[in-house]
């Protein structure tokens, strides 16, 4: 297909680089490509102004081992036996401090292009905001997306508080959208459909002693209950969103219960609301496991076999469960039941129509995805390994199982029959490679 030839010269040129070069400075202490191809030379042009730019490129590849070229309800990797550009992701930066008694000031700007762009532009924003029309490229599927672009702030106030204000990633869950920050390539259901990945807002941390943190703040610019919004439209409806969290003496235990809440949009006062709970516990030195429940509520959301409004809920487990096999390589097990009772596919008043998969989940391209799945339960098991010869390269082959008890989403068509299928479950095959500059 015209999009996998173009991304070979791109993907294969950057894994090339991996056999020449750098041969002075030892492979598995570099901290990035440039790092170690440049054998330690400074790539930090602003660093006297404490800026610093970092990235990443993620490719991959998935197979299902039906006749569709779609994963099913198996998003961001979505497509079977293609090689995909996940992403291009590029970010500029200025940290603040999180400590001391000077005030401090910074920000940060995410660039991303790729096939994952397209899940994560501000597809909460009325009428298309913000990066949905960033899309200068020919190669189907491919999206160009900026998920963060926010100024931040340290104010030395009691133990200090850190604000971020603008664009910014949510707090809610437990797995993220940027690729080096994940034990899997593929994504739990509750963090592809039940959950927001960005907002626009202001939002604040403050640490009331070395084992107890409070987030919280106010976002906007949606009609979808805050998520994923834009910054110049919408912005008379206004959620809460904040947090708890508890970590352990040791770091080998943290609690955290975060979550938003808020009018629909500026013309539907119906509240629309999630709390997701997650626990990390570190049995042993290298065994470590992961619990998450979420659960969502959108008031007036669903559309009940009357025709009429009716509420909508979701909500999720995940367990996770991850051995350290040598300090390079991991292997780690998920296993996940999402709920969709209302397979909601909602119209806002404002006009804007958000199709969506499930009660909640993504509108990809204006296409209502949910249109003809019923409301039904979904699992899944992943096996994956994680292998980081370096600190920058990460391989993650996947082997998950999915199926559904009440819907048939597998060995489905596309966008074009609503992602609607003919099988009720599927194994599907993929592994991604990782390359951090």
């Amino acid at each position: 297909m015209i999009q996998t030839a173009k991304l070979k010269p791109l993907v294969f040129g950057m894994l090339a680089t991996l056999s020449i070069g750098g041969e002075a400075k030892d492979f598995a202490e570099t901290t990035g490509l440039l790092d170690w191809a440049t054998d330690g030379a400074n790539v930090q042009p602003f660093e006297d102004w404490g800026v610093k730019w970092g990235g990443w490129i993620d490719t991959g590849i998935s197979t299902n081992f039906n006749n569709s070229k779609w994963n099913g309800p198996v998003s961001f990797g979505d497509r079977s036996a293609e090689l995909q550009m996940n992403q291009l992701y590029v970010y500029l930066e200025r940290a603040v401090a999180t400590s001391g008694d000077d005030w401090d000031f910074g920000g940060r700007f995410d660039f991303m292009y790729g096939t994952d762009a397209g899940y994560t532009q501000t597809y909460g924003a009325p009428q298309g905001n913000w990066d949905l029309h960033l899309n200068a490229s020919n190669i189907k599927y491919y999206r160009t997306a900026l998920p963060q672009a926010y100024a931040s702030i340290y104010a030395p106030i009691g133990n200090g508080l850190t604000l971020k204000l603008g664009h910014f990633y949510t707090i809610i869950g437990y797995e993220v959208v940027t690729a080096p920050d994940n034990f899997f390539y593929s994504h739990a259901y509750t963090m592809q459909y039940g959950e927001p990945f960005t907002h626009t807002g202001l939002l604040g941390s403050y640490p009331i002693d070395s084992n107890w943190t409070l987030t919280g703040g106010v976002v906007t610019g949606s009609v979808v209950g805050g998520w994923d919004g834009g910054f110049n439209q919408g912005l008379g409806a206004w959620s809460g969103i904040g947090g708890i969290g508890w970590a352990s003496d040791d770091q080998g235990t943290k609690v955290n219960i975060t979550g938003t809440t808020g009018p629909t949009s500026e013309t539907n006062s119906n509240q629309w609301s999630i709390y997701s709970l997650v626990i990390q516990h570190d049995f042993t030195e290298d065994l470590h496991y992961v619990f998450q429940h979420d659960h969502g509520f959108a008031d007036g959301a669903s559309v009940g076999a009357n025709g009429k409004p009716q509420d909508a809920t979701w909500y999720g487990i995940n367990n996770y469960i991850f051995y350290d096999l040598m300090d390079d390589l991991s292997v780690g097990l998920r296993g996940e039941w999402f709920r969709d009772d209302d397979a909601v596919v909602s119209s806002d008043p404002t006009g804007a129509n958000f199709g969506r998969v499930f009660s909640i989940g993504r509108q990809v391209g204006g296409v209502g995805l949910g249109s003809f799945l019923p409301a039904s339960s979904y699992y899944a098991f992943t096996l994956g390994l994680n292998w980081k010869p370096s600190k920058w390269l990460m391989v993650r082959p996947n082997l998950r199982y999915d199926w559904a008890d009440g819907s048939r989403p597998f060995n489905n068509g596309g966008a074009s029959v609503g992602y609607a299928g003919d099988r009720g479950d599927q194994i599907l095959f993929s592994t991604d490679v990782v390359i951090s500059f």
